[in-house]
């Protein structure tokens, strides 16, 4: 249970408050690459931390993401004329760089100096691993770029995508390091779905509904390990890492590529499920990027032309009732992310915690929890920089492994939770 006063705390991340202060600490994921695709492209509206923005690539190729409106009369700059290094209001033509300085008022004499005086809110926006990313907070303390593995792998090592989910974004984290829910909700995904299928660790998952919980810290948040019986006298352990404020790494399956997410607050009742796959040992072989294409593993089919769920909240996302009761989908529910968004999303935009129930096997989320309002507290005290700002806290791996009973994960799996450039994860 949570109690209102702290639960509003942790879902509300507009600008001014104590969530959107720490979220605004951190490299976040704004758009996928392919959104920008080329100079003087068509810009694309942002909405994050509650702020309505616009991003833009200029002529030379530089990023910018600024106040979505126009400083002369408040009229969308998505409307732009993305043209001879910047992005040019179509209404009356005021024209503004990257930076959002005002470079150009037609309507003014040549001498005229208010362009000078015109500047709209910018944030900084660079690319990396396919992915733009902003820093929406001081720029006097901004940190270097993230150096999550998956970023630094080659473009044919990796796919990423996102989803529009209809809630906010910490029902949607506390679902990502939940691994108790995988033995329930996934059980016929992990039969049939190419991306997890024929991993000898699912047998684990499907016998032994009741896993242990044990969770430990790291530099930039948390170890969460859940522990199955497994045969000869050892346990199976399944352990995700999660780094503050939002990234999560699922345990990876025998030879399957590696899966993760980052949970993006839209505003309070909205968020962006980023999901990605990597190898850092081989290729994505071409059926393994076509499945992520057609939406299995941890993605999505969509809505042609957008970044939103075919299967979602206005059909029932797409439920069958005759696979439900076949066993086929334990929810009737076919997509394991819409099997994850379909429960995170009923229980309404922003959960009522103060009503749950928790159990044993929620003490990761707990325990993300304490250390989420610990942080913001040291924040608002003017504590330095939170957990998980630093990038060298990003360099971690998930990990499924068998160890034996009388070894503590945190030992038995250290190096397999350190990234190891080229080498293949820890996994069963």
């Amino acid at each position: 249970m949570l109690v209102k006063e702290k639960n509003d705390l942790l879902t509300q991340t507009g600008p001014g408050s104590s969530m959107g202060k720490l979220f605004r600490c951190y490299w976040i994921p704004a758009l996928l690459a392919e959104e920008l695709p080329e100079p003087d492209c068509a810009p694309v509206r942002v909405q994050l931390l509650s702020e309505n923005l616009i991003a833009f690539r200029d002529t030379e190729g530089r990023l910018g993401l600024m106040d979505e409106l126009c400083a002369h009369r408040r009229v969308s700059l998505w409307f732009g004329r993305n043209e001879e290094s910047g992005l040019r209001c179509p209404y009356h033509g005021w024209k503004y760089d990257v930076t959002g300085q005002c470079i150009d008022i037609p309507s003014e004499l040549p001498e005229s100096t208010l362009c000078q005086k015109i500047q709209l809110k910018a944030y900084s926006l660079v690319e990396k691993g396919g992915i733009l990313w902003a820093y929406m907070g001081d720029p006097e303390k901004k940190p270097p770029l993230p150096e999550f593995e998956v970023c630094n792998v080659g473009p044919e090592q990796r796919f990423v995508s996102k989803r529009l989910q209809e809630c906010n974004w910490l029902q949607a984290l506390e679902g990502g390091i939940d691994s108790s829910h995988v033995s329930f909700l996934h059980a016929g995904s992990l039969a049939s779905d190419p991306l997890f299928r024929g991993a000898g660790g699912n047998k684990y998952n499907l016998a032994d509904k009741r896993p242990v919980f044990e969770v430990v810290d790291a530099p930039g948040g948390l170890f969460i390990g859940a522990r199955r019986n497994a045969e000869d006298d050892q346990y199976y352990w399944r352990i995700t890492p999660w780094i503050m404020p939002s990234f999560t790494m699922i345990a990876p399956r025998g030879g399957h590529t590696v899966h993760g997410h980052w949970w993006i607050p839209i505003d309070d009742e909205r968020c962006w499920a980023w999901s990605f796959d990597y190898t850092p040992a081989r290729e994505i072989t071409k059926e393994e990027r076509a499945a992520m294409k057609n939406g299995q593993g941890i993605h999505c089919k969509y809505v042609p032309g957008t970044y939103i769920p075919l299967a979602n909240k206005s059909n029932d996302y797409l439920i069958d009732r005759e696979a439900q009761k076949a066993g086929i989908f334990y929810s009737g529910v076919e997509s394991i992310a819409i099997q994850d968004a379909s429960l995170q999303e009923s229980m309404g935009a922003i959960c009522d915690r103060s009503k749950e129930m928790l159990v044993s096997t929620d003490k990761g989320i707990m325990l993300a929890r304490r250390k989420l309002v610990e942080a913001i507290g040291r924040l608002d005290e003017g504590g330095g920089a939170p957990p998980g700002v630093d990038p060298e806290t990003h360099k971690v791996r998930s990990a499924s492994i068998l160890l034996p009973r009388d070894q503590e994960y945190k030992d038995g799996a250290a190096d397999a939770l350190r990234v190891n450039p080229g080498q293949p994860h820890a996994s069963v």
